[in-house]
Formats: structure tokens, sequence, C-alpha cells
């Protein structure tokens, strides 16, 4: 007779008291004893115990015991899952996401720790595909919760543990696209009324005047401060940071030549204010040490009190002068996304260079270990590049799989052909086993040669080949789409494969997109249809042209060839004209009969107007071909009403630039 089988409140009952006992006793053997005598098939068992769990961790939180007891639940969690296999692999994960939202960010700091020592047991394959997106979230949701300036010891614990949980090639951790984070603005006085510079300097000269706490006097001030620190070197000092937050500005002529203002005089001051008398500073430090103390800001302090005090700071000074050289390297860097527009002029990149040794050397001068923490810098730096170059090629894997050993073939033992076969018989003919094969092959004894005779030449030429597809083209010929031979596949394989050896229109670049392969082939039939017949033969493409475009029309064909050439919009007419013709070049885009697909793309390659218009006036050279004159391109301006650019053109064409 078979025993009794328990009800679910009794087998709850059962695993929720031997877990208890589990955890005093800190042993999982005997949950995994009473696991094994509940009936029921595994799965819902192990759901029941993953309930169990939880709700024996809830308890011990609402009775608030410490959080070694919480600890110990989530420990005996982990060997239910690798001994005994008691329970499913997200339940440790999960009681960490309780423990987690429950607590204070003080106690928040010992479970991580926790989370700290057991990252090899995440990663193992146990646990891993389990537990990294719960680990993920309880780490952002950590750092939500916490101050970036106050506990940045704490934040910076979580982001060295994401690192060494997820591996090195995990996009989601790269900034792949080298954003910046353009949320770290560096607020300060920015009104010049409410400054007190001015007035600390009227103040300081009367003798009487008590030094408040926190400021420095005269035996802790500098012997050799000579600078004044007014206003306006505090303004522009501290302008900077907004540079350093995002570099992009520097690529704006007018933003550059404030960079380059500020830059000037700051560095112009560190270079005259050097920090020479350090016993000050050396015996703060000494204190500091002595007192187990570890001061940090995480945020620059902008009080216009602390200027001189930040001025003789040396630690200060290197964290200037080191934004300097990432913003340096970050100009003159190779950025997979960074802008086709962003690009240094020769007089910058001058600049940089000599401003980039400039800061070594006051980085070797700055006290204590200068030369040591420049070198040090610079390896940093060049290891930068090394990672720059890994993002710009995707980020491939570090790890390399090696090639399977091919397992050796043994060929079998060839006979040797008969002397018939090989066409070394007395009449020399090489034998196929049939008498027409046989007299096919030996019609030309030499393969190679038969191959290069200009009757094995079956290739077409353009004229040919794409005569019908002219036709059809023509609109006096109403031939449907349907029934055109570019819709056929068979055909379009072998209007590739003849344009790719006969047509120099197949190599030309073009920004024009097509959707199909017979809309490319379609516009091809029209250039086509344009150069191979004569003009009297030429097929019309849907153009309405009126008697005054033919009359113009024959006008340019009884030219000279000279003549016509001229008239030819050239690259340099495109590329100053593109300049003149800037935010305009969105009106006369429909007069040039681009499409609105094509003119979507032409925004989407650039953001710069100028850029666009360019890439608008090459899109219809490419495709008019040799229509593409200035005359049209002028009736074209005439068109959209900008008859001031059409008159500029008209100037350029007859000067010839």
């Amino acid at each position: 007779m078979s025993p009794p089988l328990f009800s679910l409140p009794e087998a709850r009952t059962k695993l929720t008291n031997a877990s208890r006992e589990a955890v005093l006793s800190k042993n999982v053997k005997h949950l995994v004893n009473v696991f094994s005598h509940i009936p029921g098939s595994e799965n819902e068992k192990k759901f029941t115990l993953d309930q169990v769990f939880r709700a024996v961790l809830e308890e011990e939180i609402i009775n608030q015991v410490s959080c070694d007891d919480y600890l110990a639940i989530i420990s005996l969690a982990i060997s239910g899952v690798t001994e005994g296999g008691i329970c499913t692999a997200t339940t440790p994960f999960v009681l960490l996401g309780d423990v987690l939202d429950c607590l204070p960010l003080d106690k928040c700091d010992h479970i991580f720790t926790f989370i700290e020592k057991n990252v090899g047991t995440w990663k193992s394959n146990t646990f891993y595909s389990a537990g990294k997106n719960y680990l993920l979230r309880m780490c952002n949701d950590l750092l939500r919760r916490l101050s970036k300036s106050q506990n940045t010891v704490f934040c910076g614990r979580i982001q060295l543990f994401l690192a060494r949980l997820f591996p090195l090639s995990e996009k989601s951790g790269l900034n792949l696209q080298s954003q910046f984070n353009l949320e770290n603005v560096t607020v300060f006085n920015v009104n010049e009324q409410e400054s007190t510079l001015g007035q600390k300097q009227v103040e300081d000269k009367d003798d009487g005047m008590e030094i408040e706490e926190g400021e420095m006097g005269d035996d802790d001030a500098p012997t050799n401060s000579s600078i004044p620190i007014d206003y306006n070197l505090y303004r522009k000092f501290w302008s900077l940071q907004d540079y350093f937050r995002n570099p992009v500005q520097c690529y704006d002529k007018s933003s550059w030549k404030v960079f380059l203002k500020f830059s000037e005089e700051v560095l112009t001051v560190f270079k005259s204010y050097k920090l020479d008398d350090t016993q000050a500073s050396q015996k703060k430090i000494e204190q500091l040490k002595a007192e187990g103390e570890h001061v940090y800001f995480a945020k620059f302090l902008t009080s216009e009190k602390l200027m001189d005090l930040q001025l003789s700071d040396s630690n200060f000074r290197r964290h200037i002068l080191l934004q300097y050289l990432i913003l340096f390297q970050y100009l003159k860097g190779q950025v997979k996304f960074k802008s086709s527009n962003y690009v240094l002029l020769d007089e910058q990149s001058l600049w940089i260079e000599d401003t980039t040794k400039l800061v070594h050397q006051l980085l070797c001068e700055t006290p204590s270990v200068g030369d040591k923490f420049s070198k040090m810098v610079e390896h940093i730096l060049n290891s930068e590049e090394n990672w720059n170059a890994w993002k710009n090629e995707g980020c491939p894997s570090f790890v390399k799989e090696r090639p399977a050993e091919p397992k050796p073939v043994k060929l079998p033992r060839k006979r040797p052909a008969p002397e018939d076969f090989l066409g070394k018989g007395p009449n020399k003919k090489v034998l196929m086993g049939n008498e027409e094969l046989t007299r096919l092959w030996n019609l030309c004894p030499d393969n190679i040669e038969a191959c290069k005779l200009e009757s094995r030449e079956f290739m077409p030429t353009l004229e040919q080949f794409f005569e019908e597809a002219i036709e059809q083209a023509d609109p006096e010929n109403m031939v449907e789409n349907e029934y055109k031979v570019v819709n056929n596949s068979n055909y379009g394989w072998r209007a590739l494969r003849l344009l790719a050896r006969r047509s120099p229109h197949f190599f030309q670049p073009t920004n024009q997109q097509y959707k199909s392969l017979p809309e490319y082939l379609e516009n091809m039939v029209i250039k086509l249809a344009k150069e191979l017949p004569p003009p009297s033969e030429e097929i019309k493409t849907g153009e309405d042209d009126d008697d005054e475009d033919n009359e113009s029309l024959l006008k340019e064909n009884n030219e000279s060839p000279d003549v016509q050439q001229q008239k030819i919009v050239t690259g340099e007419l495109i590329e100053s004209f593109a300049n003149k013709l800037g935010e305009h070049w969105k009106i006369l885009a429909p007069f040039l009969e681009m499409k609105e697909l094509d003119i979507k793309g032409i925004e989407s390659d650039s953001e710069d107007v100028k850029m666009r218009a360019k890439l608008l006036l090459i899109a219809w050279q490419d495709r008019e071909g040799a229509h593409a004159t200035a005359e049209n391109l002028i009736a074209a301006l005439n068109s959209a009403c900008l008859t001031e650019l059409a008159e500029n053109l008209t100037n350029d064409a007859e000067n010839g630039t």
C-alpha cells in the first residue's frame, strides 16, 4: 500500500521548518533529505522551496535581524542550487534583490560586499546565464539610489563589480558611439555683480581683519603668490569645464576662439604660478595620513573663496591639466562615430601639439614626483588609443578559437592512365570513350588556344542587348511595367554582368537609393538611351520639353565640343556654388526632379547644410550625365524663384569658375 500523499500546505510547512533548521545549523543536508522525501514532481517542489526561502527571508527582514542572518539564508539557497539541486538557479538573486530593496544604504554596503566576494560563483556556468540580468538590475537600482558626489566610492565599487562580472566584449557597457556625459554640468557664479573677489582684495588690506575658520592665514599662504585672482580669471577658469564636458564644441570656429583665449590665459597662470614651496601642503598630507582620513571630492568646488587655495593645490592642478590631455586626445583621435564634419584645421592641430608639450612640462614641474606622474599619464593615454582602435573595429573578441586539426586522409593509389587516353598513341588523339566526344575534344589540340579564339566571343554589345529595353522605356510605345524585360530576373542578372564589363556608369558613385533591381535597370536604360543612339533617334524619357528647350538643345549640338565642355557643370563649380546654395538646397531639390526618398537620404548623410547642397548637386550631375549643364541648373533655380542664386551661377559660369 502506497504512503499517503502530502498536500501542498503540508509540504510547504515541512520545507519551511526544514529550512529554518538548516539556517540555524548552516547545513543543507537536512533540507535535501526533507526535499527528497516529500512526494511530487521536481519542479513543483523547487517552486515551493523558492517561495519558502522568500517567506523565511521576509520574516527575518520584518524582525530586523542582522545582515549576517540574511546572508546565511542566501548562502543556504546557493548551496541548495550547487549541492542538492533543490531550488532554481534564480533563487539567490531574487533573495538578494529583496534584501537590497528593503535595507538602507549603510546596510546595503555590507550586502554588496558579499556580492563582490562571490563574483566567481556568479560567473560559473550554473548561475551566470540565470542571474546576470538580475545582478545588472540590482546594480542599476543601487546606482540610482546613491549620490555620485557623496557615495562616490560605493558607486565605483559597483562599476568595478560589473566590469569583473561581464566579459570584456559585452557591448552593453562599452559606450560604442562615444557619447559624452552632458549632464555633468559644473555650476559657478556667472553674475559679476554678486562676486566677492573684488571686495576681498580691499578687505585684505585691513590689518585688523580676523581670519575665519577654513581660510588661509599669512603663514599658510604660498610665499610666491603674485597673481591677482579677480572675477575675470574665475569666470574663464570654470568656463573651460563646459568644453571638457562636451569636446565637440571645439570644432565650431567661434567656440574654438573662446576656448583658445581662455586656455592661453589659464595656462599662463599655471606657468607663472609654480608650486615651489610645498612645505605647507606636505605637512597637511602627513597630518591626514596620520589621522587615517581619505579626502576626495567627486565634483569641483567652485566657491570664489577657494580659488586661491585651489591654485595652490598640486592635486587640483593635475586634475585640470589631465583634462586638457584627454580633450586633445579626442580631438586628434580617429573615432568611428565622429561626424565627417569634425575635422581640425592645420593651425588647430599645431596649437594642440604645442600645448600638449606645455601641459606635460607643467605636470613634470608640479610637486611631488611630477616626472613620474607625467610618464604614467602618457602611458595611460597610449593604452587608451589601443582601446579606441578596438572599438572602431567593432570590438572583436580577444579569445581566438584554436582551429581543429584536420585528420590525415589517405588518398587511394591511382592507376596510370593509358597512352591513348593521354593522346600519346599512334594517331595522337585523346580517346574520351565516345565517338562524338572524342571528335569534339580533338577539334583543337591546344585547349588554351581554343578558348582565345574570336569565335568564342559571346558577349553582345550594349546596343544589341538593351535595344528591346530602350524601346520599351519610350513612353510613346505604351508598354506596361509588368511586360518590360527589366522585370525579368534572368534578364537582370545578365544585364548586370554586361554593364560591369562594358558600361562606365556601373562603377560611378551615386547617392540614389534603389528599392529593386528593375528600378535600377530602368534608370540605367534611360542613361544609355541618351548616349547610344544618334540625336535624331533619342527616345523620350517622360520629360515634357517645350519648344524653347528644343531650340537650346539644337543650338548646343551645333556648337563645338570645346564650347559644350565648358557648359557642363564641373566639380569646382559645384564646390563653390554649394556654399552659396546652403539652406536653400531643399527648395531646389523638387525642381531638379529629386524624389522624396533621395531627399531623406541626403538629410540622413550629413547635418551640414552646405554638405547637403553639395550632395544634391552631385546626385543631380550623376543622374543627368552630359545634360548636367549650367543652363539647366540656372533654369531650375529660376523655376524655384531663386533668381539671385541663378544670377550668381551665371556669372560664375561665364568667368569659368
